[in-house]
């Protein structure tokens, strides 16, 4: 498979084991496939350092738990007149449904700058049910003032925070790190705010490794981040990413490890 030309491509599954326990370990999977939630080291985003993500872009997963589809999920970057958005939603398979409904949806508004290739933040929306659990959570940043609204709709809840720049919220920030020059063994320490908190996390590159998937063999580099956030990576069990090693860094695989049983996460579909 050749990432590095703008085309639609579609693979079949690939093999990403990621171990889950119950209702608990399942919602972990989804939440992974939600995002590939990764935090930003600048309060604006220069997408220039490698230029990985055109606009449009969108990738489609499929989850799989123990040989049988169990969901779909798709990250989406999108132009938007003055804005730009990123989206990112995840649904359960009608199966999963009768006893674990998930349906997702995380987007992320930015505000296009001068120079074109610097994005300022703007808006965070979270909305997510999960067989019982809701949430319904809102960011509005003002770079400016350097402040932050956070907004329960579900608690009816607002309360405005003062952040020190540099500070992103967790979707948007995954592109500036597909944006780096990532190299082996020097992991990269990103802040987030999320939660009525600022989480200072390191994000570790781990190693490069060559995959092989049905559509044939791709060179990676594999990503770890230690996450600390109460946001949608909140879990116990370790996560792993891999991009490929290439000037795009698009991500084909994520790895979650909890306890038993096993699901797997691939991308299926593209267009970039």
């Amino acid at each position: 498979m050749d990432f590095n030309k703008g085309k639609e491509i579609i693979s079949p599954p690939g093999t990403i084991t990621i171990h889950v326990r119950g209702e608990r370990g399942l919602k972990t999977v989804f939440l992974i496939a939600i995002a590939f939630v990764i935090i930003s080291q600048t309060w604006f985003l220069p997408i220039a350092h490698s230029a990985p993500s055109a606009i449009p872009e969108k990738f489609i997963y499929d989850l799989t738990w123990t040989g049988i589809k169990a969901g779909t999920a798709s990250l989406e970057l999108r132009n938007d007149g003055e804005k730009v958005k990123i989206l990112s939603t995840a649904q359960s398979a009608s199966w999963v449904s009768v006893f674990y409904t998930v349906d997702d949806r995380v987007e992320s508004t930015l505000l296009k700058n001068s120079p074109e290739s610097f994005f300022q933040p703007s808006q965070y929306r979270i909305k997510i049910r999960e067989g019982r659990h809701r949430r319904d959570k809102e960011i509005i940043f003002d770079c400016d003032n350097s402040k932050a609204t956070y907004i329960d709709r579900l608690k009816n809840e607002r309360k405005d925070f003062q952040i020190t720049p540099p500070v992103l919220d967790p979707l948007s920030g995954f592109y500036y790190l597909r944006s780096l020059n990532l190299s082996v063994g020097k992991p990269v320490y990103i802040t987030i705010f999320d939660s009525k908190k600022v989480w200072n996390v390191e994000v570790q590159v781990l190693k490069k490794e060559k995959i092989t998937l049905p559509t044939g063999t791709i060179n990676t580099i594999v990503v770890k981040p230690l996450m600390k956030s109460e946001g949608i990576f909140y879990g116990k069990g370790e996560i792993l990413i891999w991009l490929t090693d290439n000037e795009k860094h698009i991500p084909v695989m994520m790895q979650t490890k909890v306890a038993i049983g096993s699901i797997t996460a691939t991308l299926v579909k593209g267009l970039y």
